[in-house]
């Protein structure tokens, strides 16, 4: 019995219980962005290319989570993230603004994609944090024309510490390793920031605009009247 869902098992856990570990600071400081982009009435706008986008999707219209939050979503779903070029394309098609904030995750942090919208966030004033395997980052090189990797353009890096190629696990028989950790240290990581986020914003009188889940009795009527505020800003298309 090769029992490699307890191994699996085991390795998440640990992983959880280390990912956290020198990073309060950059917690705290992806907090106060959120926070202010909250405030000041913008929104936050995450965006994940190929599985990242599961990240993304974390902080992103759920219960419990905050109204003012969008999904970027890149309609190739990342199948040209490798070339110069695509995002300065695909910025210009998104309504992001300086009183919003932009996440960016990406495993590698290598690719063109993620990289340009970072740059372009950056240029326009936006904040940007990044979630990233950095010690695998800065070990690789970069795709992108500038010779940029992601981590060098976040004002904050959340740093996952997922292994070169994300799968952790060797099992015998299997000519690669298996089970991505990245999925649940990246959520990790995120949800702690927003979490203190509102604490921030409770410190400051503000009430957070939150999800309540609509599996609840009102649950819907509730997250209407908020999402109202903001109709022009969460659309779809």
């Amino acid at each position: 019995m090769l029992k490699t869902a307890e191994r699996f098992k085991a390795e998440i856990l640990r992983r959880l219980d280390e990912v956290t570990e020198g990073q309060d600071e950059a917690i705290h400081e992806a907090a106060v962005i959120m926070a202010d982009t909250i405030e000041r009435g913008g929104i936050i706008r995450a965006f994940g290319s190929g599985h990242s986008h599961a990240n993304a999707l974390e902080i992103c219209g759920r219960a419990g989570g905050y109204i003012q939050t969008k999904i970027v979503r890149e309609p190739a779903l990342g199948i040209y993230e490798m070339l110069d070029g695509v995002g300065d394309q695909f910025w210009l098609k998104l309504d992001v603004r300086p009183e919003d904030c932009l996440v960016l995750i990406s495993n590698s942090g290598r690719n063109p994609l993620p990289v340009e919208l970072a740059l372009h966030a950056r240029e326009a004033g936006i904040k940007v944090i990044v979630v990233t395997a950095r010690e695998v980052s800065a070990a690789g090189t970069s795709r992108s024309k500038t010779g940029k990797l992601l981590y060098e353009l976040g004002d904050v890096v959340l740093d996952n510490k997922s292994s070169f190629g994300d799968a952790a696990l060797e099992v015998e028989g299997i000519p690669t390793k298996v089970g991505g950790t990245s999925l649940y240290t990246g959520c990790l990581l995120l949800d702690c920031a927003v979490m203190e986020s509102l604490d921030i914003l409770l410190e400051r009188g503000v009430q957070p605009p939150l999800y309540m889940s609509a599996n609840v009795d009102g649950g819907p009527e509730f997250n209407q009247k908020l999402l109202d505020q903001f109709k022009d800003r969460l659309a779809e298309y």
